[in-house]
Formats: structure tokens, sequence, C-alpha cells
């Protein structure tokens, strides 16, 4: 099994890094690599979507023609996650900062991003979530945007009072948070075993 890093900007490091523990502690055989590369996506089997400056990243991944094969891998049921600022990029829909700033989403969630929705670096926090399929959570929120709207077929997995920080559709993973920054392996584990 291989899973891409998109490395256009943000934690991809810590990402590598907790993915591989999170395989090994599964006890499944795996490679995890950093890539900007799209013939490297387009062979991956998983693609997670680090956070940053979404407005940097979407002009990146378009650029290099990342963002048709992360298009392509949803499509082809491939599980896409998308952490803080990859949460953003996932969505249809985008709050008047993403238009303000031409921001091109990827489309892939039916849901409603605000960007900044718990405000600027330092408004950063930590929250203990209840999240569906994974329980009890310590969760890293950085200029955290969230989901202030999900259509039916979005799984709802965690909520910050009206606030949706944690969501599923069918193979495709947004969270609003940075799991990367925890010794928590538990949210890898579950987009790992997404991976059919």
């Amino acid at each position: 099994m291989k899973i891409a890093v998109i490395s256009a900007q943000g934690d991809v490091e810590e990402h590598v890094e907790i993915v591989k523990k999170a395989l090994q502690e599964l006890g499944k055989e795996g490679k995890v690599f950093a890539t900007m590369n799209k013939e490297d996506v387009a062979k991956a089997d998983a693609i997670i979507l680090p956070g940053g400056e979404s407005t940097t990243i979407s002009k990146l991944i378009h650029k290099n023609s990342v963002a048709e094969e992360i298009k392509k891998a949803s499509f082809e049921g491939k599980p896409v996650m998308g952490t803080c600022a990859g949460a953003i990029l996932l969505a249809k829909h985008g709050d008047e900062e993403v238009m303000k700033t031409k921001t091109k989403l990827l489309g892939l969630m039916d849901i409603w991003v605000k960007r900044n929705a718990f405000g600027r670096q330092k408004e950063s926090f930590h929250a203990m979530l209840n999240i569906e399929g994974i329980g009890e959570y310590e969760a890293i929120f950085i200029r955290a945007p969230a989901i202030i709207k999900a259509k039916s077929n979005v799984k709802v997995l965690a909520k910050i009072d009206e606030y949706i920080v944690a969501a599923q559709q069918d193979n495709v993973l947004a969270l609003s948070f940075r799991p990367e920054l925890t010794e928590d392996t538990r949210i890898h584990r579950y987009f790992i075993k997404m991976i059919s």
C-alpha cells in the first residue's frame, strides 16, 4: 500500500511520520512518501492533503496537475484526507474569504467551509472531541477552519458547538484540526483502514 502526502506546504513530514507509526501499530506493510509529482499521486492508494495556507496550496496543486490526480483518485474510491487547510480544499463551497482569495476548491465533499472560523494564529487551542468511530480525542486547532453546513450524505464525526470539525463523505475525510501534531495515531489508523 502506498500513501502520498501532498508536499505543497504545511506539516508534511509530521504526516509521513505518524502514518509510518500507524502502519506499524496496525501490523501493515506500506510506503509513505511526500510528493508534488502527479505520477506519484496517481500511483498512491490513499492521499493526505495537509494544512498550511489554503490559497497557496490550491495554486501549487493546480499548477502541477496534482489537483486533477487527487480528484481522479477520489472518484476511483481511493481514500483522501484533508486536515486544516486541506479540509477547506476538499469542500464544494467556501465562505467570502475563499471567494475573495480566488481559492480553487477540489469540490470533493458536499460541505460549506469557513476559513479561520476559530480566529487567527494566536487563538490556536486544544479541545477534547468525541469523534465517532474513534472516541475521546485531544485535537489541536491552529487557525482552523470549520464546516458550517453539510448535506445529508456527509457523515458528521465531531462538532464544537454548531461547527462541524470532522466529517466523512464516502472515501473522503475532512478534519479542521491537525492530527499529525499529536502522538495519537488513531485518526491515521482510521484513515489507513479506509484503504480497501
